[in-house]
């Protein structure tokens, strides 16, 4: 089974509060979700949101599938793509490590980063969020 997970972060800079959207896609069917997080920072936010994204992905799969689904994951956050592909984030890692635990679980993780114009999806969602927040 092959998957495509889209997650974007937002964060209100005069409240420091977040929230996270998340699309999961698979033969053309599409998940949409959002969450409230607790960060301060959009790069924190980013790698909180990664983590929903693939802890709700695993939600929607039979446990014992899990071992057989290929995923190709989706930001437009540069250091949270380059941080997942190199196993490393100096400032990061308890993030990076939560995240690594969990793609292990899956038979294949491909990490992608893509311009904010092909995210609009999962932006649009984390938005959604900040302002139900408001």
């Amino acid at each position: 089974m092959f998957y495509k997970l889209y997650s974007d972060a937002a964060v209100n800079p005069i409240n420091l509060k977040s929230s996270a959207g998340v699309l999961i896609i698979n033969k053309h069917q599409q998940t949409q979700l959002k969450t409230i997080l607790k960060a301060n920072d959009n790069h924190t936010a980013e790698f909180m949101g990664c983590i929903f994204a693939f802890k709700s992905l695993i939600n929607e799969i039979n446990d014992n599938e899990l071992q057989h689904v290929i995923v190709t994951y989706y930001t437009d956050s540069k250091i949270l793509a380059d941080s997942l592909n190199k196993k490393y984030a100096k400032k990061y890692q308890i993030y990076v490590n939560e995240i690594i635990k969990i793609e292990n679980k899956f038979q294949q993780v491909f990490i992608n980063w893509i311009p904010e114009s092909q995210n609009k999806g999962a932006h649009m969602l984390a938005q959604q969020a900040l302002h139900e927040l408001n």
